[in-house]
């Protein structure tokens, strides 16, 4: 039986730091989370949760946050490191605010933990780390942990750099830092406003306002989805299993992969629409990976980790989740910081979802 302890969730307010909050608490742990709210929303916070809407990048803040709770509640035994502005193509054109709260938050989140002496760290890291999963002329799909890390992007490169921070505090300071590689996760609770990112509650919020599906260049990039309930149990797993120190484990699936188009034309079908309003087709987004999905085959060994939801249920629960929610407007709440470049999509330069 897994020992009871204190555990901090960065980005508790988010999708998937609401979700690890909740599951924790329920196999009796006492959580505390901080967020600063960016994209996250004191509706996804647990109820009676111990919660700060603070800003991890501020040291000194955190650290008295960290005080407070060893104080109050004991030894801090555990820290999910998910806050992060994960918006790999909006990192082109504003690469300041992406890398601050992306690697600034690693290393100040990093610096507090090592002060109050958690054990674990626990990182969640991006798909982006792997780039176009190049080298030497080669592509690598699916993308496998022992793969060179390329990213082509500055939330990728960010990603990369606060692994490798981790890494060397870590073993500097008698820290364990486990590396975990969600990507293209999925489900309720996901913020369906955020127009630069989550392709599939971007579409689901839009098929269900009868509006056109939006797709970048020729939508036959390729994906493979990963629903939050079979990602969760083996993320909290990287937490409390031991021997974990220093590895990189991928989480999600690796079969199956399907194109934007394919996804559009489902989400038609589930919201009704039916192919009665086309997808709209605007040019592609710089730095976007055509082919993209991980091998899961380490997850298995070492998480136990496997698929248990259907896709199509899973985007259904989606759809039905808005539904009830109520459709909103999408809301452009990160400013493009290059608008003297090149290649910034018309989609968010002139507002178009």
């Amino acid at each position: 039986m897994t020992r009871k302890v204190n555990v901090c969730v960065s980005g508790a307010a988010g999708f998937l730091g609401s979700h690890l909050c909740e599951r924790l608490r329920k196999m009796g742990h006492w959580v505390f989370g901080i967020d600063n709210l960016i994209g996250g929303s004191f509706e996804n916070v647990p109820k009676k949760m111990a919660f700060w809407a603070d800003d991890i990048c501020r040291l000194k803040e955190i650290e008295e946050i960290f005080s407070a709770v060893k104080k109050e509640r004991g030894k801090i035994g555990l820290i999910y490191h998910c806050a992060a502005s994960p918006h790999e193509g909006l990192s082109v054109f504003s690469p300041t605010i992406i890398t601050r709260n992306t690697l600034m938050s690693t290393v100040s989140l990093a610096t507090a933990a090592i002060n109050a002496g958690v054990k674990r760290l626990v990182m969640l890291s991006s798909m982006s780390r792997y780039g176009k999963g190049c080298t030497n002329g080669g592509e690598f799909i699916p993308f496998r942990e022992d793969h060179p890390a390329i990213p082509v992007d500055p939330y990728g490169i960010a990603k990369v750099a606060s692994e490798q921070v981790l890494t060397c505090l870590g073993k500097q300071h008698g820290m364990e830092v486990v590396t975990l590689v969600p990507h293209n996760i999925y489900g309720i609770r996901q913020k369906y406003d955020d127009p630069f990112r989550n392709v599939v509650s971007i579409m689901a919020n839009l098929c269900l306002q009868g509006r056109a599906p939006i797709i970048y260049g020729d939508g036959e990039q390729q994906r493979v989805f990963s629903h939050v309930d079979d990602c969760i149990e083996p993320i909290i797993k990287a937490g409390f299993q031991p021997g974990l120190d220093g590895e990189v484990i991928n989480i999600g699936p690796d079969a199956n992969p399907v194109t934007i188009n394919s996804l559009a034309k489902v989400m038609g079908q589930i919201t009704g629409l039916n192919g009665d309003i086309l997808p709209v087709y605007v040019p592609g987004r710089p730095c976007e990976v055509k082919v993209a999905y991980c091998s899961s085959d380490k997850a298995r060994r070492l998480l136990g980790y496997e698929t248990k939801v259907n896709p199509i249920d899973g985007f259904r629960e989606v759809v039905n989740w808005i539904r009830q929610q109520g459709t909103k407007p999408f809301t452009y709440h990160i400013p493009i910081e290059i608008t003297a470049g090149k290649g910034l999509p018309e989609t968010w330069g002139k507002r178009l979802f």
